[in-house]
C-alpha cells in the first residue's frame, strides 16, 4: 500500500529539497507538501515556545486528521518543540535532522555543522550531543554558518550563488571527521562542495527519507 506523507515547512526553500530526495529514494511514497512560513518569522521575532508549539501542533493535527501515515517536519530551528509534539500524537513524526544526527553521531570524532539559519546551530548541537550520549560516543561539534546564502536564494532565487557560498564554507571545516549540512535547502550545494572536500558529507532530505522509509516498511 502507498505510503502518504506529510512535509510540514515553514520556509519555501525547503519544500524542493525534501521533494527531490522522496523523488530519488522513495518514488512510490504519497506526498502532502504544507507550507506555513509565519512560524520561522515568529522565531526570528522573538515569538513564545507555547505560540511556536500550538502553530505546529495545528499543523500537525491536520495532516493527521487527512489520513497522514507519517509526519517530516523539515525546518531545523524547532528541536525541543518539535520533541514535543511528537509526544502530543499517534503516528510516526520524524524531525528534520533527526536522521542525519543519529548517523553523524554513531562514532567518535570531530563533527562540522554548517548552516544558512544560525538560529538552528545551538538546536542541532543539542540534538548531536544528545545522540552522543545514546550512542555512547564522544563527539566535537563545530560550526559554521553563512547566512548571506541563504538570503541570496529566498530573495533572488539565486541558487548558483547559494551554493557556492556554501562550497566555500566547506573549505573552512578542515578540523573535522564529517560535515553536517544542517538547512533542507543546502543539500542543492552536496556537489558542488563535494569538489571541496575530502571529508564525508550528510545532508539532511537524503537521511530523512531513508529513515522514515525504514520506519513504515
Amino acid at each position: 500500500m502507498t505510503k502518504r506523507i506529510s512535509l510540514i515547512h515553514v520556509t519555501p526553500v525547503a519544500i524542493k529539497p525534501i521533494n527531490d530526495a522522496f523523488s530519488a529514494l522513495w518514488p512510490e511514497a504519497t506526498l502532502n507538501n504544507l507550507l506555513d512560513d509565519s512560524i520561522s518569522m515568529g522565531l526570528s521575532q522573538g515569538a513564545s515556545k507555547e505560540s511556536l508549539k500550538r502553530q505546529f501542533l495545528d499543523l500537525a493535527r491536520y495532516a493527521q486528521n487527512n489520513g497522514a501515515d507519517a509526519i517530516l517536519f523539515t525546518c531545523s530551528a524547532f528541536g525541543e518543540i518539535l520533541d514535543e509534539c511528537k509526544n502530543e500524537l499517534d503516528i510516526p513524526i520524524l524531525k528534520p535532522n533527526e536522521a542525519m544526527v543519529n548517523r553523524a553521531a554513531q562514532k567518535d570524532g570531530k563533527i562540522a555543522l554548517l548552516a544558512t539559519f544560525e538560529p538552528a546551530i545551538e538546536s542541532i548541537k543539542a540534538e548531536l550531543m544528545d545522540a552522543a550520549n545514546e550512542h555512547g560516543t564522544n563527539i566535537e561539534v563545530q560550526a559554521f554558518a553563512a547566512p548571506k546564502a541563504l538570503s541570496v536564494l529566498k530573495e533572488n532565487n539565486d541558487l548558483e550563488t547559494h551554493d557556492a557560498l556554501i562550497a566555500d564554507l566547506v573549505t573552512q571545516a578542515t578540523d573535522c571527521d564529517i560535515i553536517c549540512f544542517s538547512q533542507f535547502s543546502m543539500s542543492s550545494a552536496l556537489r558542488l562542495s563535494e569538489k571541496n572536500t575530502s571529508k564525508p558529507i550528510l545532508t539532511t532530505p537524503e537521511s530523512a527519507v531513508l529513515q522514515i522509509k525504514a520506519l513504515l516498511s
